[in-house]
């Protein structure tokens, strides 16, 4: 059976724990931080967060050997 193929925007945005969560970067933490409210850019502080689990299945097969 051929190898597959990693789709590399998704390996760019999300990674493996060691236990398999898939975890990700909030949004909105890039530019025009001084436009946003103090209480905006304190909760979008946290740069790794957890995929929803909604959504897992479908990481997993975009990423099949794990990032």
């Amino acid at each position: 059976m051929p190898k597959l193929k990693t789709n590399k925007a998704a390996s760019k945005r999300y990674a493996y724990t060691a236990t398999e969560k898939v975890k990700r970067t909030k949004a909105n933490r890039r530019h025009r931080l001084a436009t946003k409210t103090a209480r905006q850019r304190k909760t979008g502080k946290v740069q790794n967060a957890y995929a929803d689990k909604t959504v897992v299945a479908g990481i997993k097969r975009l990423l099949p050997y794990g990032n």
